[in-house]
């Protein structure tokens, strides 16, 4: 009987998660600005992302507060806003990939590109992404 309420619980459990599942967004330091690119994996800029733990920067518009942090991982390609999550915006407000991390300038906090979790109370923005053979959609 054990077995069978175990089974029932994780089935649950594993029915209950989603590709399109983004960390809660919610952030006062934040603003929630429309992200709609479309990233080509063939470009030379974006040739870090066919490997694990790879990582690139998008800037421009339609690429969130302060630009993009493109991270493949082993679920994927993950889309994290560049904005410290837990800091006002200001000059050093804008983190930097060291590692598999993201650290903030202003207080050195750092932010897993795994998860997006890190030394504060708020998680890194993060995007959704979807991607089809090459070309990789990242939008909110």
């Amino acid at each position: 009987m054990k077995k069978y309420l175990f089974l029932l619980f994780l089935m649950a459990f594993i029915g209950s998660c989603s590709k399109d599942s983004v960390v809660n967004n919610n952030n006062p330091y934040l603003p929630n600005y429309p992200v709609s690119l479309t990233i080509n994996l063939n470009l030379p800029a974006y040739s870090s992302l066919k490997f694990m733990n790879g990582y690139a920067y998008v800037s421009g518009p339609g690429a969130g507060v302060r630009g993009i942090i493109l991270f493949k991982g082993a679920n994927g390609i993950a889309a994290f806003d560049r904005a410290c999550p837990n800091q006002g915006l200001s000059d050093c407000s804008t983190m930097d990939v060291d590692g598999i991390d993201a650290v903030c300038p202003c207080d050195n906090k750092r932010y897993s590109l795994y998860t997006g979790i890190g030394g504060g109370q708020y998680p890194m923005k993060q995007y959704r992404t979807e991607q089809v053979g090459d070309i990789v959609r990242v939008y909110n």
